[in-house]
């Protein structure tokens, strides 16, 4: 088995590409060794003392490491977790699977209740987000969640690499805001929440 790696718009982050499906759907992102506690190969990444960060996507897992370490430590015992993991197919999360995990449904994770009135607004922003944006953000090791729609503003969340990224503000500001100000008139402003 050979493990790719890639680097990403965050100097931190570093995105490893195991060749095969790490999940079969959406995106989970770790921010702590707490968090972590979920998944054995999250524990374990974190577990080496110099990540801050665990991201995984459909084909990937993205690892951030702390402020001052050095990748060319870090990236050999990252890729070491990784084969062990994958080689030996251990579960991804504790239990075998992700059934004793509670994942926020789509409308739990807003800031605020969206306004009905605007359902159609909000259909075509989610759509933009899923056909357009995500596809790129994934490309970066990251993730984007909705977070809410109110006043012409839309608010996202970027997760993983993007999290935390030096570019993420122009990426939120002049390549997002200016597809969905392109497509949804109604949008004046995107926000990061």
């Amino acid at each position: 088995m050979y493990i790719e790696t890639e680097t990403t718009p965050n100097p931190a982050t570093l995105k490893f590409l195991p060749g095969q499906q790490v999940m079969a759907s959406g995106t989970r992102d770790f921010a702590s060794p707490e968090d972590a506690e979920a998944s054995p190969l999250a524990q374990a990444l974190f577990d080496t003392g110099e990540v801050t960060g665990v991201f995984f996507g459909s084909s990937f897992v993205s690892v951030t490491a702390a402020p001052g370490v050095d990748w060319g430590q870090l990236k050999p015992q990252v890729v070491a977790v990784l084969l062990d993991h994958f080689v030996s197919q251990a579960p991804l999360f504790s239990g075998g699977d992700a059934s004793g995990i509670s994942v926020p449904a789509e409308e739990d994770g807003l800031l605020f209740e969206d306004d009905p009135a605007h359902a159609d607004i909000i259909e075509q922003i989610n759509e933009l987000l899923e056909t357009r944006v995500r596809p790129a953000v994934a490309g970066d090791g990251g993730d984007i969640r909705y977070r809410g729609f109110k006043d012409g503003v839309v608010y996202l969340q970027m997760q993983g690499a993007c999290s935390g990224c030096p570019s993420s503000t122009a990426t939120l500001k002049h390549g997002i805001e200016g597809l969905l100000k392109h497509y949804v008139p109604e949008v004046t402003e995107v926000r990061a929440a």
